[in-house]
């Protein structure tokens, strides 16, 4: 084996244990989403993962439950962009912007 594949193959490795331990770091993480000013709020870490769900008293109308799901669906689905907007640009201070496939 060459001496330039050996370091190529080195550096490789080092890059993939840099990204196993922010991986780890970044699932301890959590990001916040608010919808309908605040009426929801979405907790979600950096696995993309629900931790919590806040609903005001004032947004629970049982004349309008589809207002309701639709202000959780967003919270939601913000707080998970969020999360992987947050983990794509750690990642990409470790691969120095390289969009690896496979990787997040």
């Amino acid at each position: 084996m060459s001496k330039g594949l050996g370091n190529i193959m080195k550096q490789a490795q080092l890059m993939q244990q840099k990204m196993a331990r922010m991986q780890q770091e970044l699932e301890s993480r959590e990001v916040e989403a608010t919808a309908g000013g605040g009426m929801v709020t979405a907790v979600v870490n950096g696995k993309q993962q629900l931790l919590s769900l806040r609903i005001e008293p004032v947004a629970v109308d049982p004349e309008d439950v589809e207002m309701l799901q639709d202000l959780v669906i967003a919270a939601v689905n913000e707080a998970i962009k969020k999360s992987q907007e947050m983990m794509q640009e750690e990642m990409g201070k470790i691969t120095g912007g390289l969009n690896i496939p496979g990787l997040f």
